[in-house]
């Protein structure tokens, strides 16, 4: 049973990324203050739930979510700042779009950047463990697919809208034999051990 709060005496968001490993694509970020009584039986880490469910509570979150935002930061910013720092300012976006300023941010992971001078807490597999970052982690993981799902009508071969940009082998086969697009990362390992150098 995921916990509805970390301290009950304050306003709470939780955040979480979806899309930091992979290849292609911008990284997402969510932040979600829930109701203090919300529950959800559902509700749990997005890698444990089927694509359905994942939409389904996409619509409950949104729908119940006292404030909910979503960040973006894209491939290009990826390749100047770095990915570590690219989740971050994802997640510090996701908290700049909340319509109410919380007053802790509970983040999923070992790492974070401080948001201005909020007190955060950071909470390894935090998604399998509190409400908010649940929350947090379905809406950045079904945002970005929508996005991929996007992305891979413009460039069909490389499967995204099954792998949604991570380093499969056929993504990197597409990549081997059509090159690169504007959508990847171009500081990233593109086609893995033993093959380094990208010749296009």
């Amino acid at each position: 049973m995921l916990l509805p709060y970390l301290n009950k005496d304050l306003i709470e968001a939780g955040c979480d990324e979806a899309g930091r490993g992979c290849l292609a694509g911008a990284v997402y970020a969510a932040a979600v203050i829930l109701p203090q009584d919300f529950r959800n039986e559902l509700l749990n880490d997005s890698k444990q739930l089927t694509e359905h469910q994942r939409y389904l509570l996409r619509e409950v979150i949104e729908r119940e979510a006292v404030a909910w935002a979503v960040g973006v930061v894209s491939p290009e910013e990826i390749d100047r700042i770095n990915i570590l720092n690219a989740s971050f300012l994802a997640m510090h976006r996701a908290v700049d779009g909340l319509k109410m300023r919380p007053q802790h941010l509970l983040i999923d992971g070992n790492r974070f950047r401080p948001y201005q001078d909020l007190p955060h807490t950071t909470i390894v597999k935090g998604d399998g463990k509190y409400l908010s970052i649940a929350a947090a982690s379905i809406l950045a993981k079904t945002y970005r697919d929508d996005y991929m799902n996007r992305l891979h009508e413009e460039y069909p071969c490389y499967d995204w809208q099954k792998n949604k940009g991570y380093p499969t082998k056929k993504h990197r086969a597409a990549i081997s034999q059509h090159g690169t697009t504007p959508y990847h990362r171009m500081t990233f390992n593109l086609l893995g051990d033993g093959q380094l150098s990208l010749d296009f």
